[in-house]
C-alpha cells in the first residue's frame, strides 16, 4: 500500500469494538494520525430494536462509544459511569423490559437518534451526525438503512427478538434458526459497496460469525462486493482454543450446524478461490494444530496471538491483520 491505505472492517459486538480499536491504534502506530480517512467500519445492525418508543442500535453504539473512549469496558456495553434513574422510572411504570437496562447517558443517544429518524434522516445520516460529536478516527457505516432486526426461531417454532433471547434468556433456549425478516429486500447502506470496492484491505473482525457478521453478509450485494474487490480479505477467528472468547456464539454456531472451532468458522466463510470470502485466516496460537486443516480449505492460515485483553494486545492484533493482508496478497 502506498499513500493513505483504505481499510474496511466488518464488525459487531464487543469483539468487533476491541478489534476496531486495535486496527485504529495500529494505523496510528504506523504514523497515520488522520485515521478517519483510512478506516471504514461496516457495522452490524441486525440486533437493532425498538424499545419504549426509541430506536436502539447496540452494535453501532458499542463501537461508537469504544472509539470515543466513553464505553463501559467492564460490562462491554453502554457508557462508562452511567446512571440508571430513567430506567428505574420506566420499570416503575411497567414500561420497557425489566431485564434490559437503559442507562441515562445511553438513553440520551437513543432519544437523539429516534428524533432524527422521525425527522426523516436515514440511519446512515444519523450515524454520520453522531460521529461528529467525538474524534472517532474512523468512518462508521450501518450495514443497511433497512430495519432487519434479528429474530430467533425456537424449536417449537415460537419467535422472539434476538435481544430477548440473548439478554433475558442468555441463549439457554435452543434456537432452530436465526432470521432477519425483510433482509432479502434490503440494500447496502450508501457507501458500503463503494468502500469495499475501493479498499486496499478488508478485515472480518472476530465477531460472532452468525449474528454479528452473518447479517452483514446477508444484505444483498455485500457478498458480491466482497468477492469482487481486488483487496485481500483477512478474517480473524473468534474461536480460541476451541472455545468462544465471549458470549454465546457457540450456541449460535450449533444452531446452524457449525462446529465451534477455528477451522469450522473458516469453512463457514469459505475460501474466496472457491466462491467464499477469505484469503487469509488468523488463528490463535492455541489452535496452531488447525493451520493445516484451514490451508486444506484453500485459505492461508497464519498463527498469531489473538487475545485482546489490553491495549498493547489489541494493537498487536490490528497490526498482525494489516500485515497479513500485505504480506503475500490474495491466497489461491
Amino acid at each position: 500500500m502506498t499513500g493513505t491505505p483504505r481499510i474496511v472492517v466488518l464488525a459487531g459486538g464487543v469483539g468487533g469494538s476491541r478489534f476496531v480499536l486495535g486496527v485504529r491504534a495500529a494505523l496510528r502506530a504506523r504514523g497515520l494520525d488522520e485515521t478517519a480517512s483510512a478506516l471504514t467500519v461496516v457495522v452490524n445492525t441486525g440486533d437493532d430494536l425498538w424499545l419504549s418508543g426509541v430506536r436502539l442500535q447496540p452494535d453501532v453504539d458499542s463501537i461508537t462509544y469504544a472509539l470515543a473512549g466513553v464505553n463501559d469496558a467492564e460490562r462491554g456495553w453502554g457508557r462508562h459511569g452511567d446512571s440508571e434513574r430513567v430506567n428505574e422510572e420506566l420499570q416503575a411504570w411497567g414500561a420497557g423490559w425489566p431485564w434490559f437496562t437503559l442507562g441515562d447517558l445511553d438513553l440520551g443517544t437513543h432519544l437523539a437518534r429516534t428524533g432524527w429518524l422521525r425527522e426523516g434522516l436515514t440511519p446512515t445520516q444519523v450515524l454520520e451526525r453522531m460521529s461528529h460529536r467525538w474524534d472517532l478516527g474512523a468512518r462508521l457505516l450501518p450495514m443497511t438503512d433497512a430495519e432487519v432486526d434479528t429474530v430467533v426461531v425456537l424449536e417449537d417454532d415460537s419467535r422472539l427478538h434476538f435481544q430477548e433471547w440473548w439478554t433475558r434468556h442468555r441463549a439457554t433456549l435452543t434456537p432452530a434458526r436465526f432470521e432477519n425478516p425483510g433482509i432479502e429486500h434490503a440494500a447496502p447502506a450508501p457507501g458500503v459497496a463503494e468502500a469495499i470496492a475501493e479498499a486496499d484491505v478488508v478485515l472480518l473482525a472476530p465477531s460472532n460469525p452468525v449474528v454479528s457478521i452473518g447479517p452483514i453478509l446477508a444484505v444483498p450485494g455485500v457478498r458480491e462486493a466482497l468477492r469482487a474487490t481486488a483487496a485481500p480479505i483477512v478474517g480473524v477467528s473468534p474461536i480460541i482454543g476451541g472455545k468462544v472468547v465471549r458470549g454465546m456464539a457457540d450456541v449460535c454456531l450449533t444452531a446452524i450446524g457449525v462446529e465451534t472451532s477455528a477451522t469450522a468458522v473458516a469453512g463457514l466463510y469459505g475460501a474466496r478461490a472457491d466462491g467464499g470470502l477469505l484469503d487469509t485466516w488468523l488463528i490463535a496460537e492455541e489452535d496452531e494444530a488447525a493451520a493445516a486443516d484451514v490451508a486444506g480449505l484453500g485459505i492461508r492460515a497464519l498463527v498469531r496471538p489473538l487475545w485482546m485483553t489490553d491495549e498493547a494486545r489489541r494493537t498487536a492484533l490490528g497490526e498482525a491483520a494489516l500485515t497479513a493482508a500485505t504480506a503475500d496478497g490474495r491466497a489461491g
